[in-house]
């Protein structure tokens, strides 16, 4: 008797009901968090300049915290299905 039986699972959500619809809010969600990137861009990139310019240290490095910070948001947004992948064929692997 055959304790242990293989399982294999392959991901495709075009197997379900509404698939797409996922893919699409996906999307949507993926370029609201750029939109939101892009914003926080230039509001830090603004902080960033009038506090440098007006001599106040702390908001130029706000500033600066806030470009590094939307910069990175948007790397990860671009980067999220590179990685979800490359962890997914990591972890089929094992």
């Amino acid at each position: 008797m055959n304790l242990f039986y293989r399982v294999n699972v392959n991901p495709n959500p075009n197997d379900l009901p509404g698939g797409n619809v996922i893919q699409q809010l996906l999307d949507g969600l993926a370029g609201w968090a750029l939109y939101g990137s892009l914003a926080a861009l230039l509001v830090s990139a603004i902080v960033w300049a009038l506090g440098a310019n007006g001599g106040n240290y702390n908001a130029a490095s706000k500033g600066k915290t806030g470009v590094l910070v939307s910069a990175m948001s948007a790397l990860l947004v671009g980067a999220a299905p590179a990685l979800i992948n490359f962890f997914n064929q990591l972890g089929m692997k094992v």
